[in-house]
């Protein structure tokens, strides 16, 4: 049975098909906001990888896929990763900037990659690592900061709240120290790479040389003290012990001798202070003496100047 037009009864017909169609292709294919062209010098695989190493960049690429996963612009010479631009790839997984000219990064720059979970950051020439700069990537599991030669400072917190971090790789950069108390509260870490730095085996790295030492690390025979000279070259892991003992060891006999020396400099000031006050005390108790004993003879030679003068006066009624 057909309808008057000739379709079968009970068929869509034309139209609806196309509707069909239509609320198809809106709900598989991908948004065309999403799905814009590929960047100059880039290649972009499916829309979801897109391609830029060695392409001599200097700066971030234009118009990436906003769905993009995967970025890569390692070996160009970019020195900057705007936030704007980066921020809107909400999709992002992986992002790989090796080796190229970035200096600085922040909190902002990664403010919205909920999803990334690896981040490669080596080979370019960043200076430190601030307070919460990774604190929005949730999700990050592999973190690569090697070769940054100007590397020296990496703030205790930078790390706190990457939760998921399994692999963080710090190796070959400039640095001597490295407070670790956001470190050991992460549950998920199973690798960390420090050798290659110039470590200062002191009391300031004995948290690190202690951590070392309870926990194998994979490259800790590489990890070596720099400094002082009398550690140069032994590893974090062995000279731990020997840190806690000298940093917390007991009062020494120099230290008794300072202390009785600073008990007889203070015992010595406050004698003397004391004959001071009192030699004070005393002269102007004398002093206030002679003032009461030189007041009582002026007052005793007025009067004895007003009884002379009524004597007369009395003399001289008389004689009237």
């Amino acid at each position: 049975m057909q309808d008057a037009r000739g379709a079968p009864a009970g068929s869509p017909g034309p139209s609806l098909r196309l509707l069909f169609l239509f609320l198809f292709v809106m709900g598989v294919a991908p948004s065309p906001a999403l799905t814009a062209g590929c960047p100059d010098r880039c290649v972009c695989d499916d829309q979801l990888v897109v391609q830029c190493a060695g392409q001599d960049l200097t700066l971030f690429p234009n118009d990436l896929p906003l769905a993009t996963r995967q970025l890569i612009i390692s070996n160009n010479r970019i020195g900057d990763l705007p936030a704007l631009q980066l921020n809107y790839l909400s999709d992002l997984v992986y992002l790989d900037c090796s080796n190229n000219s970035l200096t600085e990064i922040s909190e902002s720059t990664f403010g919205n990659l909920r999803k990334l979970a690896y981040l490669d950051l080596s080979f370019n020439t960043l200076l430190q690592i601030e307070d919460r700069t990774f604190g929005p990537l949730s999700s990050l599991v592999m973190l690569r900061l090697t070769d940054n030669p100007g590397l020296s400072e990496i703030h205790p917190d930078a790390f706190s709240e990457n939760m998921a971090l399994q692999v963080l790789d710090v190796s070959r950069n400039n640095l001597t120290v490295l407070n670790i108390s956001s470190l050991i509260a992460l549950p998920a870490l199973r690798s960390l790479g420090l050798s290659g730095n110039p470590w200062r085996c002191d009391c300031d790295t004995e948290d690190l040389c202690l951590w070392c030492h309870s926990d194998h690390r994979p490259d800790s025979g590489q990890t070596v003290c720099h400094s002082p000279s009398e550690l140069a070259g032994q590893r974090l892991a062995e000279v731990g012990m020997q840190l806690r003992a000298d940093c917390h060891q007991g009062l020494g006999y120099w230290d008794y001798l300072f202390f009785i020396a600073i008990g007889f400099v203070i015992f010595s000031a406050g004698t003397v202070s004391a004959w001071v006050m009192g030699v004070l005390m005393v002269l102007y108790e004398r002093y206030s003496k002679r003032k009461s004993e030189e007041l009582d003879s002026d007052d005793e030679d007025e009067r004895g100047g007003m009884g002379n003068s009524s004597a007369t006066n009395q003399d001289l009624t008389v004689a009237l």
